[in-house]
C-alpha cells in the first residue's frame, strides 16, 4: 500500500460522453463524502488527464470510476485501469460493456428467463417499412440507439409519422436502434450490491413530473422534476420477485460489485428495461437513496465499493 495509513484513491470523473456533466456533478459530491481520514484522494478527468493517470499507477491502489455513458461506463476505462494494474468498483469489462450494449443486454436478460418488451432490431442503412414494425409491435413505440444512457437518444412515439424522425434521432448515435412496444405501468428501480454474495436493496417508484411523458434526461437530472419513493408501492410479492429480477440481470450481464436494474411493473407482471452498472452516485441518487433505505449512509456506501473493488 502506497501509504501506510491511506489508501491512494484515483477518483475518475468528467469525461468525453454525453453525461459528462453529471459525471462532473457526481464525482464532486463523492470526493465530499469521502472519508479524507482514511483515503489520499487524487482527482482526474479523463478527457484530459490520462496520461497522469497511466504516470501515477504505480503509487494507486484502487480507483472509483464515477463515469457515465461511453468511455467510462461501457468497459473502456475498466480496459485501460486492467492493463494499469488498479483495481476499481463495479463491473469489468465484459460486464461493462455488455450493459451498455441495449440489445445485446436484452438477448441476455431472455436467455436468463427474464421478461422484456417485445422488440426489433432496426439498421440505419435497412430499415424495414414502419408500417412492418407498427403492425409487429403496436404503438406506442419506444425508440433507443443501441448504446448511450440516460435516456439520450430516447423517443416514445404514438403517432405513426413520428416513427422515422424518431429513428433519425436514434441513429445520430448508433447505426442501430432498438425499438420495443411500449409498456404502460409503474417504473421502478432494484439495486444489488455485493461480489459473490449479492443484496437486493429496497426497490424504489419512478413518478416523473407531470411535465415529462417518462423518466428522460431533464427528468432525471433537473432538480424536483421527478417523485421517488422508496420503498415502491408494489405487492409484496411483486417486489421480491424484482428483487430476484435484478440478482438475476446482474449475472447474466457478468456485472459485478453493484448494479442497478430498471424495470416496469404492469399488474402482476415485471418488464425488465436495462441495467445501469455505474448508477448515478450524487447522495440524492437513486442507488445511494435505496442503500440509505437499509442504514448504508453515502460515506458507508463508499467504503463498501472501495471494499468490494478491492477484493478482485
Amino acid at each position: 500500500m502506497s501509504d501506510a495509513k491511506k489508501l491512494t484513491v484515483a477518483l475518475l470523473a468528467g469525461g468525453k460522453s454525453a453525461e459528462r456533466e453529471v459525471s462532473l456533478k457526481s464525482g464532486a459530491q463523492v470526493y465530499q463524502a469521502l472519508d479524507k481520514e482514511r483515503y489520499e484522494i487524487l482527482r482526474y478527468d479523463p478527457a484530459t488527464d490520462l496520461p497522469s493517470l497511466a504516470r501515477d499507477a504505480s503509487k494507486i491502489d484502487v480507483a472509483l470510476i464515477i463515469l457515465h455513458g461511453r468511455l467510462g461506463e461501457d468497459g473502456t476505462i475498466q480496459g485501460m485501469l486492467d492493463s494499469l494494474g488498479i483495481p476499481y468498483q463495479g463491473s469489468g469489462v465484459l460486464g461493462s460493456a455488455l450493459a451498455m450494449n441495449k440489445i445485446l443486454s436484452k438477448q441476455l436478460y431472455i436467455q436468463a428467463g427474464l421478461q422484456t418488451a417485445p422488440y426489433v432490431i432496426v439498421e440505419r442503412g435497412a430499415p424495414p417499412p414502419t408500417s412492418q414494425i407498427i403492425l409487429e409491435l403496436g404503438l406506442p413505440l419506444v425508440v433507443k440507439p443501441e448504446h448511450e444512457g440516460s435516456s439520450i437518444g430516447l423517443s416514445i412515439v404514438k403517432d405513426p409519422a413520428k416513427v422515422e424522425s424518431a429513428f433519425q434521432t436514434a441513429w445520430e448515435f448508433d447505426k442501430r436502434c432498438l425499438v420495443e412496444r411500449y409498456v404502460s405501468g409503474t417504473e421502478i428501480t432494484a439495486g444489488v450490491l455485493g461480489n459473490d454474495d449479492l443484496q437486493a436493496l429496497p426497490l424504489i417508484e419512478i413518478i416523473p413530473g407531470d411535465s415529462y411523458e417518462f423518466f428522460d434526461y431533464a427528468a432525471k437530472y433537473t432538480p424536483g422534476a421527478s417523485k421517488e419513493v422508496c420503498p415502491a408501492r408494489i405487492p409484496p410479492a411483486v417486489a421480491m420477485k424484482a428483487q430476484d429480477y435484478a440478482k438475476r440481470a446482474h449475472k447474466a450481464l457478468h456485472c459485478r460489485g453493484y448494479s442497478r436494474t430498471d424495470m416496469i411493473v404492469a399488474g402482476d407482471e415485471l418488464f425488465v428495461l436495462e441495467t445501469n452498472t455505474i448508477p448515478g452516485m450524487t447522495a440524492t441518487s437513486l442507488f445511494p437513496q435505496a442503500a440509505a433505505a437499509v442504514g448504508i449512509g453515502f460515506t458507508e456506501l463508499l467504503d463498501r465499493l472501495i471494499g468490494l473493488a478491492m477484493e478482485k
